[in-house]
């Protein structure tokens, strides 16, 4: 789907600044600076700038515990890359700090060659504090399935019912698990975010991420929800980006584990990663994850993450995550499936096992997620950039024009020395 592009006369980055508006500032706040789930108001720009980095604040959460151990040292190399100049895909002059300022960025760190060097934060984001990752949470799901794949306790080829075989009247009654794996599921579900009647909607309230209002009848929590879904198309011939696929992938992965997906992401990576803040996910209504959307974390933990996953997962001195694991989301999937899906900013791209990946001339593949958030790993350039946003357009055909030559050009500039 593909969001409007912001109106031009958008107010910037440092006019939505949200202390500078003071939102949320005060005890308690004046009524006309609060921001509240229970009126939606957390979800309208720019009261987003403030709830993104605060989700504990709107709705329940469970933690994944960093562990006992200590933090995981990222090395320090700090570079002027401010300056570093690109062209928008739109032919328009851009440098690197005015991407960052352009796209609503509350936070960016790059890494290179496993050293930190550069890292920037806005807006109501800091160092130690978790911001909403959206659907970068959807690549933590594909990782932990590919670890759970590795060790033979998830059959790919295997029928969905096999691990949740309430799902047998629904649109995943004949789908396989590596048609959820990559979204080539034929579904009925839409995901259009600017319309308040598409079922991402009914996601969002089932999910926790939503109120529910008096005389709805919907499902009211994640499992329900994945229950109701309906077959349209065929399984397996194209790629349609829908969010419920990774919720079933999630459930798969807690039968197949015996595991809660906090659990399992703290045991098998968080911890072993040497994370050095909790993450937390948003929580349903009977105190399920949301593993399409729900994870927050902080901007230094997700670049561990990326690091991790650029040295084949390998980092903190293990191996975390099976390299053929990562091997196999490098290769990506069959572009021919995923062009139908129209992504203007994603020529040539694939998507495979909740990755987005590009097949540009350096290897490059990516997590993302509406309102600007993003992990990109470079591994010809030996990059990692982790970035989070609070941008007006959910759709990131907004930033994409913006962020993906900048990185690009970053790239190159660090290659050359």
């Amino acid at each position: 789907m593909s969001d409007a592009p912001a109106p031009s006369q958008a107010p910037t980055a440092a006019e939505t600044d949200p202390n500078t508006l003071g939102f949320m500032q005060g005890f308690p706040p004046p009524q006309d600076r609060l921001i509240t789930f229970h009126d939606g108001s957390f979800r309208n720009f720019p009261e987003l700038r403030w709830a993104w980095s605060n989700v504990r604040q709107l709705v329940p959460t469970v933690n994944v515990w960093r562990g006992a151990g200590g933090a995981s040292v990222l090395p320090r190399a700090e570079r002027d890359i401010g300056g570093i100049a690109s062209t928008t895909m739109d032919g328009r002059p851009m440098t690197f700090a005015r991407m960052f300022d352009e796209t609503y960025a509350d936070g960016i760190a790059v890494l290179h060659k496993g050293k930190l060097i550069y890292e920037r934060y806005a807006g109501a984001l800091k160092p130690h504090k978790p911001h909403i990752a959206m659907s970068v949470t959807k690549s933590f799901t594909g990782t932990l399935a590919g670890i759970l794949v590795g060790e033979g306790k998830i059959d790919p080829q295997a029928p969905v019912t096999d691990y949740v075989p309430e799902l047998k009247a629904s649109a995943f009654g004949d789908s396989d698990v590596h048609e959820v794996m990559d979204m080539t599921t034929g579904l009925k579900y839409t995901e259009v975010y600017t319309d308040k009647n598409s079922d991402v909607w009914g996601l969002r309230r089932a999910n926790g991420m939503a109120p529910i209002p008096p005389d709805y009848e919907g499902a009211s929590d994640i499992f329900a929800f994945l229950c109701t879904q309906q077959k349209q198309g065929e399984h397996g011939k194209a790629f349609a980006y829908k969010t419920v696929n990774t919720d079933v992938l999630a459930w798969i992965i807690r039968r197949a584990s015996g595991m809660t997906l906090s659990d399992l992401l703290s045991e098998r990576i968080w911890a072993p990663m040497g994370a050095e803040e909790d993450a937390h996910y948003h929580v349903d209504r009977i105190g399920t994850e949301s593993g399409g959307g729900g994870l927050s974390t902080t901007l230094r933990d997700l670049a561990r993450f990326g690091e991790m996953m650029r040295n084949h997962g390998r980092f903190n001195g293990r191996q975390i995550v099976p390299s053929a694991v990562v091997e196999d989301i490098e290769r990506g999937a069959d572009p021919a499936k995923f062009k139908p899906a129209g992504y203007t900013t994603l020529p040539g791209a694939s998507y495979r096992n909740q990755w987005w990946v590009t097949h540009n001339e350096h290897g490059g593949y990516m997590a993302r997620g509406v309102y600007g958030q993003g992990l990109y790993i470079d591994p010809k350039a030996e990059m990692v950039i982790a970035r989070y946003a609070s941008h007006p357009v959910a759709g990131n055909a907004s930033n994409d024009p913006v962020t993906l030559p900048a990185y690009m050009a970053l790239a190159k500039e660090l290659m050359a020395g």
